[in-house]
Parts: structure tokens; C-alpha cells; sequence
């Protein structure tokens, strides 16, 4: 099909509604279901005994990340099938098939959780800054401590919504913030911007260093044992991106050594994090569990990605969310 065709949508939503998890996912899609009737297109039947609906679906909305053999299967027992709408900004798995299937327009959620996760990542901020979770796990009133955002240097590794809306949250402070990404264009606000490769320019005297960047070969592991050795000794790691964006036996020695003051992790190599792994005992890690953007903060914030993009493609406008198959985001 040519991915440019456009009007209103045979939709498919995937998985079906019998099949899906309970709680948030069970009702998920509602309106997005109601947002296709009202531009003209309809809903595909499917449940357990048709998952793939009836072979007519021209649109694909998932309500969560599925396998990619289930996605394949879909395009198979689906001709006419035109666009994709991923449920993360994270589609590393997914990658591989978006870049065979070029026909097919692919939408995904980045930029749509923004505000969640840049919350959390200042959250994460904030508690090393104050020493947290070493006072969380005191048992007596101890020494007294802790740093303020006021003043301090900031590197934010990534361009997308999330590190700007990240860096828009550490201007209330009076911060100076460069930011890093893939491309030379300046991010509007931030002191200064860089390229990926000059990553290691900027880390010394980086007070706050905050990994926001996609998942990709570019980046695995771009903060290694090298980087960590980089950073100033009061320096603090926030990863609220993708776990494999950190050497985590790097990042273990460099917190046993002193090498950093802390790391914040929304995220982990692997994850989930296995029981007894080092990070759990080391006192200066605070982590928590892939939680920056739960299904009760997304669902409606993906609906209604999926819900505007249902009316572009009814108008022949533009999507949101785009994916760019060749950089993988």
C-alpha cells in the first residue's frame, strides 16, 4: 500500500480486548475507537478466535508492546494495512521490521510522555541532591547534608521531549544546562548544545548528568567505564532512558570506588534487575523499577496521539510521532 494513501481507517486494535491485561489495559482505547467513527472510518473485530481481525484493517493501533512475530503476522493476514501506531518511544525491538517494511507509515509515542518522565527524572534529581537514599536506609540521625539545583552545571544527553521538557523543569532553578544530542540544531533554552560526539567534553564539572537519549547501536553502553571516570567525584547519574545506555558493571565499580556521588535509575541492564545484584546493596543507588511512566499516566496520553493521528490520516495531514527507520527512533 502507499503509505502516503490517507481517509478514514479500518482500525485493528491489538491485542484484542478479551486477550488484553487487566487493569488500565482492559478498557484501553476507548477513545481512539470512538475518534475513528468520528472521522468516517470503524473498528475491525477481532477477539481470541481472530486476533488479526478479518484481513481489512488499514490501521493498527497496539494497545501495548507486543512480540514483533505477533506485528508480522498482523501485516501478513492484513494487505491493506498503511500505519502502525506503536504503543513507546522505546521500538528498539521493533526496529529491525520498521526498517524492511519502509511501505508502511510507523508512528510511535515519543515525545507523548514527556511530562511523566521528565518529572520523575528530576524526582530521582532531587533525592540524590539530598542524599535520600542513603536516608532511607539510615537507622539513626546521622550527619547532616545535601546540595540544591541552584548554581549547578547540568548535561542532559538527548534532543527529544523528554530532555526538553527535563530542561525546561531545571530552569526554575538557576541552572546551566548543555544538552546533547545526535544533531547540531540548537535545543531552545539550554545554555548550550553539542553533538554526541563531544559527549566527553562536557561531562567534567557536570554536577547532574541525566541520560534521556533512544536506544540504539549509537548509543549502547555511551556512558562506559571512560565516561564514569570523566565525571567529577560530587557528580550524580540520572538513566530514565534505556538501561543499555550505561555499562552497569562499569557503573558498579564507579559507585564502590567513589568515582560519582550517585545514580538514579529508572532503567537497568538488564532489567529487571536480578535479585542480589550489586546495584541493590550500594547505598548511594536509588532505583526504581521502569516505573517514570505507568499505564495509568500513559494510556491517556497515548490516546490521544492515536486519536489525532486517526483525524490526520482522515484529513491527509500530517502524523505525529513519525519514526525515522534509519536512525531507529
Amino acid at each position: 500500500m502507499n503509505p502516503a494513501a490517507t481517509g478514514p481507517d479500518r482500525v485493528l486494535f491489538y491485542p484484542p480486548a478479551d486477550a488484553r491485561q487487566d487493569g488500565p489495559y482492559s478498557e484501553a482505547h476507548a477513545g481512539p475507537a470512538q475518534a475513528a467513527a468520528d472521522v468516517g472510518g470503524s473498528v475491525v473485530p477481532s477477539d481470541a478466535d481472530a486476533p488479526y481481525g478479518d484481513g481489512s484493517a488499514t490501521a493498527l493501533v497496539m494497545v501495548y508492546p507486543v512480540p514483533v512475530e505477533d506485528v508480522e503476522a498482523i501485516l501478513a493476514a492484513n494487505p491493506s494495512l498503511g500505519w502502525i501506531q506503536l504503543p513507546f518511544a522505546g521500538i528498539e525491538r521493533y526496529v529491525p521490521l520498521i526498517r524492511k517494511r519502509t511501505d508502511i507509515q510507523w508512528t510511535s509515542a515519543k515525545g507523548v510522555y514527556a511530562p511523566p518522565v521528565a518529572e520523575h527524572a528530576l524526582a530521582l534529581t532531587l533525592a540524590l541532591l539530598r542524599n535520600l537514599p542513603e536516608r532511607v536506609r539510615a537507622t539513626g540521625w546521622g550527619p547532616g547534608g545535601g546540595t540544591t539545583l541552584n548554581g549547578l552545571n547540568c548535561v542532559v544527553v538527548g534532543g527529544g521531549g523528554i530532555a526538553r521538557e527535563y530542561l525546561r523543569l531545571l530552569k526554575t532553578w538557576d541552572t546551566t544546562v548543555t544538552m546533547v544530542r545526535r544533531t547540531e540544531d540548537e535545543v531552545p533554552g539550554a545554555d548550550r548544545t553539542v553533538t554526541q560526539d563531544r559527549l566527553d567534553e562536557v561531562l567534567p564539572g557536570a554536577d547532574v548528568v541525566m541520560i534521556a537519549a533512544a536506544a540504539t547501536d549509537e548509543t549502547r553502553g555511551m556512558i562506559g567505564a571512560q565516561q564514569l571516570e570523566l565525571m567529577d567525584p560530587t557528580a550524580i547519574l540520572i538513566n530514565i532512558a534505556r538501561g543499555t545506555l550505561v555499562d552497569t558493571d562499569a557503573l558498579v565499580s564507579a559507585l564502590a570506588a567513589g568515582s560519582i556521588r550517585s545514580a538514579g535509575l529508572d532503567v537497568t541492564d538488564p532489567e529487571p534487575l536480578p535479585d542480589g545484584h550489586p546495584l541493590w546493596a550500594e547505598p548511594r543507588c536509588l532505583i526504581t523499577p521502569h516505573t517514570a511512566d505507568t499505564p495509568q499516566m500513559c494510556i491517556p496520553l497515548i490516546n490521544a496521539r492515536s486519536e489525532r493521528n486517526l483525524a490526520a490520516r482522515a484529513e491527509g495531514s500530517a502524523l505525529e510521532g513519525r519514526v525515522d527507520a534509519e536512525a531507529g527512533y
